[in-house]
């Protein structure tokens, strides 16, 4: 049996030295951004994503050993632990499988076997299954009447005595492992409607099939949701025959009086107990694996979507479209702080398109706004139309783009939004959400529940508890990776940096309030509640933008500063110097010259430390988020009537699924590029070819005016 160590190193294709030093790192507390980006000399450089697809394995593997050791003692207790048992539990490589060898040593409720037990006939069972004696079944039976156990005739003896074996058959792991990879390989899932004249989102699956080993995990969602909601019947089609006939022949020794009991006793045991369980656990088991695409392709358009590029030094107007109840405006300066608030309703039913008009850029001119963030909800389209005409009349330019306004309204209503804007109404605070998330997507989508980012597919079908676990550890490598500022930053950012939790980020909060800005990392070892350990775990992760040292608004963690000043003395500059554009620029070229393997030996750290250290200095103070593409700026709107075939287009990628993406387009619903207009080539997975954030050219191939719908393609050509 391979131990944990050697099976985690098969499967990442790392080595087993890598797989020990990272167990070590975890169980001693760190955390993955901590270990990705601090303990790369440890762990050989593996990535956060990969730390964290180990860490849920070791989780698994861990959780699966200590399963097998409860197994094995309560079969022992028992005492009818062997050694093939042993062996087969050793051999099992998923808790399914462990829970199918256990089946026959579980206790039971009350089933037709366990009655049939309790009334003395299991010897007539192992008779039975014998096959091997002469005198008729009838006489043998009458022995087992019993008019105290309730046995009153032969047939009853015999009825309970095949009970006994079809649940024997039943709880047979051999059997079902056959069972299973019959299924796996052959089978089919088909779908029928339960109420054929009834309009759906799912008549596709009306009268649909596919092989079980076939389906992708977004229909198997689908046709999920549509008979929860009672539009499908669901079914999986497998070889009876052959699954049969394989019992049948392992069970059956050459014809005789038992023959015909035995061969009805194994189909009632596939029909009434094999087949329930098995499609059960089947449709659990793609169930799961589909979650599991699910939660990654959420995972990975949130991290996109987190890391879009922040719009720095400008005034933005944020505008929460909506028709009867107004427009929502918050204007904010670059540091975020509310300028001014008000409602304006040139949408229906009021139409007052010359008052809004005339009060939004008496306010433009006002606050000299730069920048309008127009969400992307219900009247966003008419506001947008609204808008390009109004910014024609302004005094200086002024340009507009959509922003995704997911969660603005969970927010609004949500404790923290009170916490930080307790003298603003509620329905003005999702226009400043939406005008801040223009200004730094990271800090904002933070406050909401990462649920309602609206980047996903089907998240409020899976597993609530795995979805919010993978969506904390993307949250937290965003974050992370773009390091917070401690003077500027909410708690709910502050919470996300490794090795703070929410206590000691208010305590942060609390004690900046209190005594000021703070000039220097080890500062936070004063904050009640931080100790050493946590701050070993923060403290890279810290920014101080003009701090006393200027490393400390690098992503060079403080063990490593001796190591950095170093290393700039020998290339004859000193810290300050990080502070001055010029010198930056001589140290780049200078850093581009340093033999790596020489210097690591002579500073005594090792080399995958000494680069990151040298790419912090090439860029002090730098944004990660910069090289990401910027959101689109309008100035002018484009109608769905404009649409034609043919048109290409600039458009923004606002949702990336299993089965293409969509793109935000400039019209009022994101148009589908399908999987197999992505590219000339054969794309498996839309992912590998744009993700959330990205700006794309497409071409509009399809037009459905009734449904407002567009089909998009990238394959445009020359």
């Amino acid at each position: 049996m391979k131990k944990i160590e050697q099976i985690i190193a098969d499967e990442l294709n790392i080595k087993i030295s890598q797989v020990e030093n990272t167990i070590k790192l975890i169980d001693e507390g760190n955390t993955i951004p901590f270990i990705a980006r601090y303990r790369k000399e440890v762990t050989g450089g593996l990535s956060d994503e990969t730390l964290r697809t180990f860490s849920e394995r070791l989780n698994y593997l861990r959780n699966l050993e200590k399963r097998k050791e409860e197994v094995t003692n309560s079969i022992e207790e028992q005492g009818k632990l062997t050694e093939e048992i042993v062996k087969d539990l050793e051999n099992a490589v998923t808790l399914a499988e462990v829970e199918d060898i256990y089946r026959p040593y579980k206790q039971k409720k009350k089933t037709r076997a366990t009655v049939a037990k309790a009334k003395g006939l299991e010897p007539l069972a192992e008779i039975i299954l014998a096959q091997t004696e002469t005198r008729d079944i009838n006489e043998i039976a009458t022995e087992y009447i019993n008019e105290e156990k309730e046995v009153k005739s032969a047939e009853e003896a015999i009825q309970g005595a095949l009970d006994i074996i079809a649940e024997n058959i039943s709880d047979n792991p051999e059997y079902r492992k056959i069972i299973k990879k019959i299924v796996y390989t052959e089978g089919m899932i088909e779908t029928k409607a339960s109420k054929p004249d009834e309009k759906s989102a799912y008549e596709m699956y009306y009268d649909f099939n596919e092989k079980v080993n076939k389906m992708p995990s977004h229909r198997i969602l689908a046709i999920n949701r549509g008979e929860k909601e009672d539009f499908l019947k669901v079914k999986i089609v497998k070889d009876e025959e052959k699954i049969l006939q394989i019992i049948q022949k392992d069970i059956i020794k050459g014809e005789t009086q038992f023959t015909q009991y035995l061969i009805a006793t194994i189909v009632d045991s596939f029909k009434r107990l094999i087949e329930p369980s098995i499609d059960r656990e089947i449709r659990s088991d793609l169930t799961e694996k589909a979650e599991e695409q699910a939660i990654k392709v959420f995972g990975k358009n949130a991290k996109q979507l987190l890391l879009g590029a922040p719009i720095k030094g400008i005034t933005v107007m944020g505008f929460d479209p909506a028709y009867r109840t107004g427009c929502k405006i918050a204007i904010i300066d670059e540091t975020g702080k509310v300028l001014d608030i008000t409602t304006v309703y040139p949408t229906e039913p009021q139409n007052d398109v010359e008052g809004a008009e005339k009060e939004l850029i008496k306010l433009i001119n006002k606050d000299k706004v730069d920048m309008i963030a127009i969400g992307n909800g219900t009247a966003s389209r008419e506001s947008e139309m609204f808008v390009s005409e109004m910014i024609k009349k302004c005094d200086h330019k002024v340009l507009y783009t959509i922003v995704s306004e997911a969660g603005a309204s969970v927010y609004s209503a949500s404790k923290l939004a009170t916490e930080e804007y307790p003298d603003i109404n509620v329905s003005i605070r999702g226009a400043i959400s939406i005008a801040r998330r223009l200004q730094d997507p990271l800090a904002e989508f933070v406050k909401i529940d990462p649920k309602s980012i609206g980047v996903g597919q089907y998240q409020h079908d899976v597993n609530q508890k795995k979805l919010e676990e993978s969506l904390a550890g993307v949250v937290e490598d965003s974050v992370n990776k773009v390091g917070v500022d401690v003077n500027t930053a909410t708690p709910s950012l502050l919470s996300y940096v490794s090795g703070i939790n929410k206590t000691i980020a208010k305590n942060i909060v609390k004690y900046r309030d209190e005594n000021g800005k703070l000039t220097e990392r080890k500062q936070l070892l004063k904050v009640p509640k931080l100790g050493k350990v946590a701050f070993e775990q923060c403290a890279g992760f810290i920014r101080i933008p003009d701090g006393k040292n200027a490393l400390e608004n690098t992503a060079v963690h403080p063990e490593s500063y001796e190591s950095a000043e170093k290393l700039l003395n020998n290339l004859g500059y000193k810290v300050e110097d990080l502070k001055d554009k010029d010198k930056i620029r001589e140290i780049k070229v200078k850093l581009s010259d340093v033999n790596v393997k020489e210097t690591a030996k002579q500073l005594e750290i090792g080399e995958l430390t000494l680069n990151d250290i040298i790419d912090e200095l090439g860029k002090p103070g730098r944004d990660p988020r910069e090289d990401m593409p910027k959101p689109i700026l309008r100035q002018d709107v484009l109608k769905f009537e404009d649409l034609r075939e043919g048109m290409i287009l600039t458009g923004t990628v606002r949702n990336v699924i299993d089965f293409g993406a969509f793109v935000d387009i400039g019209v009022k619903h994101d148009g589908l590029v399908h999987i197999s207009e992505m590219s000339e080539k054969f794309v498996k997975n839309p992912s590998d070819i744009v993700s959330v954030g990205d700006i794309v050219k497409v071409k509009v191939i399809g037009i459905d005016n009734d449904r407002q719908k567009v089909k998009l393609s990238m394959k445009i050509g020359e």
